[in-house]
This record gives structure tokens, C-alpha cells and sequence, in this order.
């Protein structure tokens, strides 16, 4: 099989940082067998001589570890169409250049359209695709947020449903590549120890965590329409709730994870307008001194970023607890929680154990068992109580920690192989994009009326302070 891969935004900072890279290193990797050929859609007054530049300078920057001669066969055999990706024009002269490729491959040849793009225009161009002539078995890629609320969500799967079947659309999220992610399937369903353990009975609470120390940084114009709570928790964080609650699925084929997913959003119990305020916390930070990967570095008050309106009262945190109403979860709290510009980088699963139904040992404060699954980097710990190296009847708390092996391709590059192949485990089907706003909606109506409020936090700190 050889990939045509349509990026339209192909200037733009997603396709720079991430797809590019991920991209070169399937290069690298030889997949798929047929190779690949990129074709770039944008505003930007270029020639295909002109987007190849970009797309070199682009790799040297961001994938340096990847081949240098498969970065430049990735760049070298690189199109462009310069246009408005809205016009079906401009997207029939792209699929054009991907036929051409077909007939000179003489195989049975993939073609990716990815919708590197501001969320606004996901319909008007499906609209416009949907006035081309498309190739059999195209694959359409649209990155989060999917629609703004309930209301649009289903407006654009009603849009995408008349040009695609649903089996050819993938609303990606890259989160559900990464390493520790998958493995979390395999921890769950291929290991006796662990399932039975896996419910109510032993459970007492899971944490999904995601605590950034960078700031909004250049994505404020974004970012301040969106939030926090649309930007990570109605994808990201959600989706990785469906891997730790779902049932066991009867196959790992990607329609019975997608049921099995789909199960889970359904029993999350509906929040009410009176329940946001106990339920939910948003912060916003202010200026401060954040200690991040690059160093010590002052952050400014977000509302001074900008195209920030400060009337908006757009959150930068955003913690928010709910409960699966089903047999196995039934009374165990699941707390999502984000946040930018915080005191560390924090990336994880916390499943917190319940203790022994009778304490034989008389040691005070032994915590609880922990399982833990970092993602960045990837790691799974696990803590548990043992006897003490003094009083050998006190107890003590270890921590048994391993190192996972570092994926190839990257997350991006393992999101893109699987929409080549057609493979959908990797994106959200179009129930579960709607059932995540369900649940999310009734938090934005309350914050918007008042009802949590916004709490103010140092850059820097661990949060707000409640």
C-alpha cells in the first residue's frame, strides 16, 4: 500500500511540530511497505519548490532523530496547493495530485485528507469535499475540539455522515498512542492479578491527571475561547476514562472497544445545575515563577496574553469529579483534572486501592496501595505496604517503578500508520463525541452562571487554593 496524505493547514504549527515528524519517522520505518507521499494544502503563496524548504527546515527542527535521508525523501516527493481549503477547487486539484500518485503506484493506495485546522472550519470543508469527486476508501482526519457544545457536535456528524460513512472518519486524539495508554489494555485485560481487583469492591477512587508547567504561551487567541475544560477534558481526559472504566471488550477490534467505550460515557451520571459547584473547581493563573523543563522562566498573568478578554473568565484549571453509574463503578469517584502553568509536570493515572478490612499491623498513616501510570514520561508504578527495616512489625510504603520502552514511531507517528490502515482504535466514533459534551455541558451552563468560581492561582503554584 502507498499513503497519499492530504494535509490541509499544511503551514501551520500542528502540521510543523507534530505530523511532520510523525510522518518522517514512518518514513524511516519503511511504513507503509508502499511508501507515502505528502501533499500540502494552504493560504501561503508557495510552490511545491518553496513548501519542500519548508517542510527540510521544518524536520531538521523538529524531528532531528529521525534519518536524514528520510527526512529528505519525506520532503523531496512533497506537492503543494496554494488556495482556500474551503473551495472544492482547491481540494479537487489535491485529490488530483493523490490520483496521479495512485495511477503511477499501480497498487491499492491509500489517500488521508487530515484537517489540520481551527476547529470552525471542520464543516465548511467537509461541505466543500463533499462536491468532489472522492476516491474509494479515503480516510478523513479531524483533530479535537470536535464542535464547541452538544448542539454543533451533531451538526457536524450530520455533515460528515453525507460525505463519509463513519468508519472513514477519524477524530483523532492523540493521547490514546501514547505507550503507557495502550498499555493499560493489556495491563487490564491480559493479567489475572489485576481484573478481579478492577472494581468498586477494591477501588476507592481514580485520579486522571494532566498538570502542564508551560502556559498558554503563543495558542492564548485559541486557547481563551476554548478553556481548559473543552480543550482537555472533553477529549482527552474523558477518552482515557472509557480505557480505565470499559468492560471487557470482546475482541480488541476496533467496533467492540468502540461499544465497550461508548458504555462507559453512557453511565456517567448526569450533573446537575446545583451539584457544578460541588463537583467542579476553575482557576485562572496569575503572574508568577514556573520551574518547567526549560528552566526557571517569569510567566504573566494570563488575562494579560494576547487576544485574551479577561471578561470572558476563561479557565486555565479545570477539575472536575463524576460518577459511573453501573455495577463495577457504583460509588467510586473519578477526579479529571488540568491545568497550565503549574508547579510541575504531572501526566498520570492514579488508582487508588482500598485498605484490608481489618488492620492486623498497628502502624499509623500506612497510605493506601497505588497503581500508577505516567505518561510522559512512560511509567507504571506501584506501591504497596511492607515490613519495616527498624521494628520489623511497623510498616512501611514501597514503590516498585518500571520503565517503559520508549514507543516508535511516536504518538503521532502511531496515530497516523493506523488512519493509513484504516484502523479506528485510535480516534472517538461519532456517539462518543457527543456523549462527551453531554456530560460536559451542564458544567459550562453553571460556570457561566456563576456557580463555581473562578479562583485566581500564582503561576507556579499546585493550583487553586479552595
Amino acid at each position: 500500500m502507498t499513503a497519499n496524505v492530504i494535509v490541509l493547514g499544511a503551514t501551520g504549527d500542528l502540521t510543523t511540530r507534530y505530523l511532520l515528524p510523525g510522518l518522517a519517522q514512518l518514513r524511516e520505518l519503511g511504513r507503509p511497505a508502499g511508501g507515502m507521499r505528502l501533499i500540502g494544502v494552504a493560504r501561503d503563496e508557495l510552490d511545491d519548490r518553496g513548501f519542500r524548504h519548508r517542510v527540510s527546515a521544518a524536520l531538521r527542527e523538529h524531528a532531528p532523530g529521525v534519518a536524514a535521508r528520510a527526512r529528505s525523501e519525506l520532503a523531496e516527493t512533497a506537492s503543494y496547493v496554494h488556495g482556500d481549503v474551503t473551495d472544492p477547487e482547491v481540494l479537487a486539484t489535491a485529490l488530483r495530485i493523490a490520483r496521479d500518485g495512485e495511477r503511477a503506484s499501480h497498487g491499492d493506495d491509500a489517500v488521508v485528507v487530515y484537517l489540520a485546522l481551527p476547529h470552525r472550519l471542520f464543516e465548511p470543508v467537509a461541505i466543500a469535499l463533499g462536491r468532489c469527486d472522492l476516491p474509494a476508501g479515503i480516510r478523513l482526519v479531524v483533530e479535537k475540539p470536535f464542535g464547541e457544545d452538544l448542539a454543533s457536535a451533531r451538526r457536524l456528524n450530520t455533515v460528515l455522515h453525507q460525505v463519509l460513512p463513519d468508519d472513514r472518519v477519524f477524530r483523532v486524539d492523540h493521547f490514546l498512542a501514547k505507550q503507557t495508554v495502550l498499555n493499560l489494555l493489556g495491563l487490564r485485560f491480559a493479567n489475572r492479578v489485576l481484573e478481579p481487583l478492577w472494581s468498586n469492591t477494591h477501588i476507592t477512587g481514580v485520579d486522571i491527571v494532566f498538570d502542564e508547567t508551560v502556559d498558554a504561551e503563543g495558542r492564548s487567541s485559541y486557547y481563551d475561547h476554548a478553556g481548559a475544560l473543552r480543550d482537555m477534558v472533553q477529549n482527552h481526559l474523558l477518552q482515557l476514562l472509557t480505557l480505565v472504566a470499559m468492560e471487557p471488550p470482546l475482541t480488541v477490534d476496533p467496533a467492540d472497544l468502540a461499544v465497550r467505550k461508548l458504555d462507559v460515557l453512557r453511565a456517567v451520571r448526569p450533573i446537575r445545575a446545583a451539584d457544578v459547584a460541588d463537583c467542579t473547581v476553575r482557576g485562572r493563573y496569575t503572574a508568577g515563577v514556573v520551574q518547567g523543563r526549560r528552566g526557571e522562566q517569569k510567566v504573566a498573568s494570563y488575562v494579560d496574553g494576547t487576544g485574551v478578554d479577561p471578561a470572558r473568565n476563561t479557565e486555565t484549571y479545570a477539575e472536575l469529579t463524576v460518577h459511573i453509574d453501573n455495577w463495577r463503578w457504583s460509588g467510586v469517584p473519578f477526579k479529571l483534572r488540568t491545568g497550565k502553568a503549574l508547579a510541575a509536570d504531572r501526566r498520570e493515572i492514579v488508582i487508588r486501592f482500598a485498605d484490608v478490612p481489618h488492620a492486623v499491623f498497628t502502624s499509623r498513616n500506612s497510605p493506601c496501595n497505588e497503581l500508577r501510570l505516567q505518561l510522559d514520561p512512560d511509567r507504571m508504578s506501584l506501591r504497596l505496604n511492607v515490613n519495616g527495616i527498624g521494628d520489623p512489625f511497623d510498616l512501611e510504603p514501597v514503590e516498585m517503578v518500571t520503565e517503559l520502552a520508549r514507543q516508535a514511531p511516536s504518538p503521532y507517528g502511531q496515530l497516523l500508520l493506523a488512519i493509513i490502515e484504516g484502523d479506528t482504535r485510535l480516534s472517538a466514533q461519532a456517539q462518543e463525541a457527543e456523549e462527551s459534551w453531554r456530560i460536559i455541558e451542564p458544567v459550562l451552563a453553571g460556570w457561566a452562571q456563576g456557580r463555581t468560581p473562578l479562583r485566581d492561582y500564582p503561576a507556579g503554584s499546585t493550583g487553586p487554593r479552595l
